[in-house]
């Protein structure tokens, strides 16, 4: 079956199950508000306002066994178009809907009801189309949560319940117990247990800072990534945080996401500046500051760099969602006949970073679809998405095409890592650009004197550090290979007595620019080893009188193997060697 088909099909099935729920709840609690209730990646959600009254999640089951007494007396859903007097009369209690329906109208949309029995409610349609009692069997409620109406600030704070839904119990099954694993792995609870990161108040919402260790990890993976690209040719560059508006202006970014730009105020300057919510603009200016040759093409350059983006408080979660986020970003200006070298090029360092961290990926092409959200010529358009298309081809990437997900100035290939959960997740990135070339009047000189524009690739490796950290944490559960341990050894003294040995063993490995600690608390060697089990350090050095004697170490992992004692330059020789092939 087409995949498209597929995903359709389990969409409606899920948004079926939101008017479900709001039916139950609405049952349950007269004079409650439902707002909306859309299908989202792996279940459902909707939104009620219940005035003054609280829920919380040990009102789920109670809902769940009404959502079950419903479904027997629904039938298939019968969607018909209304008037907007009618709509309004039919949902007039219901400020929510009422606000729709006005919306729609200065809109010209048609406003459309639906009914499966015996629940009247505004939406366009994408339910299931067979007998209700017999498809929306397999449901779960999941959590409860906050949300803004319509995600701002402004608006009144609902209450948002989280369920999902497939097509079989075992489906149903299969995705609860990985919710139970998840859990487990959940970033944010393992970053407070491996001090990783912090979140303050104080400093405020999505702006997390990261500890020594959670340091240490996000520069071992940028070191990587800079490293791959310096070896392709790249040149660092570096911009500033801060810019005026016009550079924004100019580039098309402040009519497309202008309300997610933090506004700088100058108490010197006149005009308003901006943090700086993308690299692109100021690289193409260190390009367009000198005359460029086609003898000077395919130019290259790279900045690991943080951008600001003023993310809605509700959407915010963990280091997931931030609004500091940090890129190891580049952009090449180049020949039309260079581009499909230079997407080479950056997939040739996707594969090599996504192996070394032992995760798999596909390809989505993400392509326009017919709204007008996209800058350009609708003729270049189609030449640039012909490019990837061959480009993936060429390249024996396993793909689909996605309508609709390119960026605003050009088609992409979206990487999408998939994690040991099964879950994927776009991390990096390689975009193909006529529109920023031709906005900012960029040219080369060609061989015969003629002035051409430049195409613009934009590429990261790993996206933004914060959000992979996120995805990794939870791939991994915190058990970094050697390579990235925040602590790679942890030394282990067995008594007071072999204190001094234990320093002489740690002098060793630091000289040997391995990362280690020693335990020197007044606890028993196996609290010890217990605790460095926790924090999922790879090695542990246990030494007491016989390794001291021999100038040997007896060697631990975290998976609790016994791998007996050797000489510290034999441990040396193969802890270096697990860093240097980046193995587990």
């Amino acid at each position: 079956m087409d995949k498209k088909i597929d995903q359709d099909r389990l969409n409606n099935l899920r948004h079926s199950c939101a008017h479900l729920l709001a039916a139950a709840v609405k049952q349950l609690w007269p004079g409650t508000h439902n707002a909306i209730g859309p299908a989202i990646e792996n279940g459902f959600y909707q939104d009620f306002d219940f005035g003054a009254m609280k829920i919380s999640e040990e009102d789920l089951p109670e809902i769940e066994k009404k959502m079950q007494e419903m479904v027997q007396n629904w039938g298939p859903f019968q969607t018909k178009e209304v008037a907007v007097d009618q709509a309004k009369k039919d949902f007039a209690d219901n400020p929510y809907k009422l606000e729709l329906i006005e919306e729609f109208a200065k809109e010209g949309k048609t406003i459309t009801e639906n009914n499966p029995g015996n629940f009247l409610d505004l939406c366009k349609g994408g339910h299931t189309e067979g007998e209700p009692k017999e498809e929306l069997k397999y449901f779960k409620l999941l959590s409860v949560a906050g949300a803004y109406w319509r995600g701002s600030e402004k608006n009144k704070m609902l209450t948002r319940i989280y369920g999902t839904c497939f097509p079989t119990k075992e489906e149903l099954d299969e995705h609860l117990k990985m919710l139970e694993e998840a859990k487990k792995r959940d970033h944010r609870k393992l970053g407070k247990e491996l001090d990783l990161f912090v979140i303050s108040d104080l400093v405020g919402a999505g702006l997390p800072m990261f500890t020594p260790k959670g340091t240490i990890i996000r520069d071992e993976l940028l070191k990587f990534s800079e490293n791959l690209q310096l070896s392709a040719g790249y040149q660092r560059i570096w911009t500033p945080h801060i810019t005026k508006t016009d550079l924004y202006k100019k580039s098309g970014h402040w009519d497309k996401f202008g309300e997610e730009l933090f506004l700088v105020q100058s108490q010197e300057t006149e005009g308003q500046f901006v943090l700086k919510p993308m690299n692109c603009p100021h690289a193409i200016q260190i390009y367009s500051s000198r005359i460029r040759s086609y003898k000077d093409l395919p130019l290259r350059y790279m900045e690991t760099g943080t951008v600001y983006r003023d993310e809605k408080t509700g959407e915010m979660l963990g280091i997931s969602r931030v609004r500091s986020i940090t890129q190891d970003d580049a952009h090449i200006f180049c020949r039309m006949d260079q581009i499909e070298e230079e997407f080479r090029k950056i997939m040739d360092m996707v594969r090599s970073m996504y192996k070394a961290l032992g995760m798999e990926f596909k390809a989505r092409l993400s392509f326009r679809d017919s709204s007008d959200k996209f800058l350009g010529e609708q003729k270049d358009w189609e030449q640039a998405q012909e490019i990837l298309t061959k480009v993936a081809k060429d390249l024996n990437l396993e793909y689909y095409i996605a309508e609709g997900e390119a960026a605003f100035y050009g088609p992409k290939i979206d990487i999408l890592v998939t994690d040991s959960l099964g879950r994927e997740w776009q991390c990096a990135t390689e975009q193909l650009d006529f529109v920023m070339p031709q906005r900012f009047g960029l040219t080369y000189t060609e061989k015969d004197g003629s002035q051409t524009t430049p195409f613009m690739v934009h590429k990261a490796i790993l996206g933004s550090i914060e959000r992979f950290l996120s995805v990794y944490i939870e791939h991994t559960g915190g058990t970094f290979p050697v390579w990235l341990a925040p602590i790679q050894v942890q030394i282990i003294p067995i008594a007071d007595r072999h204190q001094g040995y234990g320093q002489k063993v740690l002098e060793q490995l630091k000289s040997s620019i391995i990362r280690a600690e020693i335990d020197s608390r007044q606890e028993t060697m196996q609290a010890k080893i217990r605790d460095a089990q926790s924090q999922k350090i790879p090695y542990m050095l246990i030494v007491g009188d016989r390794e001291e004697k021999e100038n040997t170490v007896a060697i631990r992992t975290r998976a609790g193997q016994n791998l007996g004692a050797l000489p510290l330059e034999e441990f040396l020789t193969k802890i270096k060697s697990d860093i240097e092939l980046k193995s587990s």
